[in-house]
């Protein structure tokens, strides 16, 4: 099999005698910077439609999986098996409807299951019967702060903690940025950090109501930036000139005509 391969190739490569000096000295901490670099590779991938190249960088994500699977194993902690099973157990838990009787009809009564499943686990897994649990338990800190403020709005709301509509949240976001406003007159360097972040947390909430994912559209924004920015560069290059040498009006005016140039082949 093709997972037995790799398992095999994984252990040959941390071989004490035989293996490779770099993968040898690798630990779980030192891997996470090239897990992290590998899922955003994946996701680079999939928004550019490269399947031909999906495969490739899926492979590197696995690996990294296999890489932490094996040093667990010469720690005698866990193996891959374990992994595997551990993920079929969950799923199979929180899939009732596909496994078990329960009957379940729409995606948001699968949402709304899924995280009932996974309250009773936290508290399930909670380090005693008597240990204090929070709805917000689990969520890494690790997280892209995005991908972070998402998350912990969503287990709010699923308590009820949340605003009654759409236009509470404009509401919102109209008094975070009169208050941001207020700390730069204030010229406070930390205040201005502070009221900075209540606006994009904000602008967070607007996202999950407009049920958006804001790191994607965040992505997107970069991406259309970058694209519409390189092509303003074409023009100026056509022009024979660099970019310090226009002014600010000119580049907006180049600007408006990539936006029209752009409209035009979509």
């Amino acid at each position: 099999m093709s997972i037995e391969r790799l398992l095999t190739i994984m252990t040959r490569l941390r071989d004490k005698k035989s293996g490779c000096p770099w993968d040898q000295q690798q630990t779980f901490q030192s891997l996470v910077p090239f897990t992290l670099e590998e899922a955003y590779e994946v996701a680079d991938t999939i928004e550019q439609g490269n399947w031909r190249e999906l495969p490739d960088e899926l492979g590197d994500l696995l690996f990294q999986v296999v890489f932490y699977a094996q040093i667990a194993s010469e720690q005698q902690l866990f193996d891959f098996n374990d992994v595997a099973n551990a993920i079929s157990e969950k799923l199979i838990r929180r899939h009732p409807h596909v496994f078990g009787n329960e009957k379940i009809v729409s995606v948001e009564d699968q949402s709304k299951a899924w995280e009932q499943h996974k309250r009773q686990e936290r508290h399930e897994n909670a380090d005693n019967e008597l240990a204090a649990t929070s709805e917000l338990d689990g969520i890494s800190k690790t997280l892209p702060a995005l991908v972070r403020a998402q998350k912990l709005q969503r287990r709010a709301a699923h308590v009820g903690f949340d605003w009654e509509n759409i236009d509470s949240v404009f509401i919102k976001l109209t008094e975070e940025t009169h208050e941001l406003k207020q700390a730069i007159e204030s010229n406070q360097q930390d205040e201005i950090e502070e009221e900075l972040g209540d606006l994009m947390f904000t602008c967070v909430n607007l996202a999950r109501f407009l049920k958006v994912d804001a790191e994607q559209a965040l992505r997107q924004a970069n991406s259309k930036f970058e694209n519409r920015f390189q092509q303003l560069e074409t023009l100026v290059n056509q022009q024979h000139k660099n970019l310090s040498d226009l002014s600010l009006l000119e580049m907006d005016m180049l600007w408006d005509k990539v936006k029209v140039l752009e409209k035009q082949h979509n």
